[in-house]
C-alpha cells in the first residue's frame, strides 16, 4: 500500500494521520494537508516506513511545532537523527 494520509479537523488542532509508506511521492500532498494556522498532530501509529524525503518531511513539520505521536521505533529513531546523518553514525565529537 502507498502512503495514506487522513485529516481530522478538530477545535483545537488538526490531525494527520498518515498509513503505509511514505515516499518523496506522497511529500506534496502531506505538506498541503499540513498548511495552515491551527496546532497540528501528526498521527504516525500506522505508518509502516519512510524514505529519506519523507523522514525530512516529517522533521522539517516536527520542526516547526507540530506535534508526533504514535511513531513506531525504528521511525522514531529516523525522526531524531539529524538531517544528512546515518542512524547509529556518532555525532561529531562524541565518543564511542
Amino acid at each position: 500500500m502507498e502512503c495514506w494520509i487522513g485529516v481530522v479537523q478538530q477545535t483545537d488542532r488538526r490531525v494527520v494521520r498518515l498509513a503505509g509508506r511514505l515516499s518523496i511521492a506522497q511529500v506534496p500532498e502531506l505538506l498541503g494537508a499540513c498548511a495552515g494556522d491551527a496546532p497540528l498532530e501528526l498521527d504516525l501509529t500506522e505508518l509502516v516506513s519512510a524514505d529519506v524525503a519523507g523522514i525530512e518531511a516529517l522533521q522539517r513539520l516536527r520542526d516547526q511545532g507540530s506535534t508526533v505521536v504514535g511513531a513506531p521505533g525504528y521511525l522514531q529513531l529516523k525522526l531524531d537523527t539529524p538531517l544528512g546523518r546515518p542512524a547509529g553514525e556518532p555525532l561529531p565529537n562524541s565518543r564511542s
